[in-house]
């Protein structure tokens, strides 16, 4: 699947969103750590990624590769400042109408324009590759990723109350929201 889509952010930067690929590997890895380690709204800590430069380059050139997931990255004077991708729920019949959506910014860039920007086109990218259904689950007190996830059509169906038990401050309710990419 392929992406590339030139934009201007809010600081008058303009960013280059396009898929990851192989040479980025080291560069991902390395956003992945810092954005993981900026928040405590993301799944892992940096402490408990097993992947090394060379995998990550694997996975961006398989998504590269892939007819129905993506891994995108924000590039912004030349430095690679986020990423957000798709990935597939599974092949089985009952599951292959459903994808997840998942995506990471560096605290510097937020607000900036990059997050919608990165959620719409993996919203595109979901449709262009024949999915129903985009999901995502999002930590409660994300109020501001919770808003931009609203303004782009995600609806709530679902809530955990521990489904994050965080280092920092315990468990962490999950608000679990979907797209209807048929509409």
């Amino acid at each position: 699947m392929k992406y590339s889509e030139n934009i201007i952010i809010k600081n008058g930067k303009e960013a280059v969103l396009r898929n990851g690929e192989a040479s980025d590997g080291g560069e991902v890895l390395e956003v992945f750590n810092l954005t993981h380690g900026e928040t405590d709204h993301l799944l892992t800590y940096p402490d408990e990624n097993s992947f090394s430069a060379d995998q990550e380059a694997r996975f961006l050139e398989e998504k590269a590769k892939s007819e129905n997931e993506i891994e995108i990255v924000a590039v912004v004077d030349e430095k690679i400042v986020g990423t957000a991708g798709i990935e597939s729920l599974g092949n089985k019949y009952k599951l292959k109408h459903r994808a997840d959506f998942g995506i990471g910014i560096l605290k510097e860039y937020w607000g900036l324009g990059l997050g919608e920007a990165l959620t719409k086109a993996c919203i595109k990218c979901a449709k262009e590759a024949g999915y129903l259904q985009l999901e995502l689950n999002v930590v409660a007190e994300n109020t501001a990723a919770i808003a931009l996830y609203k303004k782009l059509g995600f609806e709530e169906f679902g809530r955990n109350p521990k489904g994050f038990n965080s280092r920092i401050s315990g468990f962490q309710e999950l608000v679990y929201m979907y797209i209807d990419l048929q509409e």
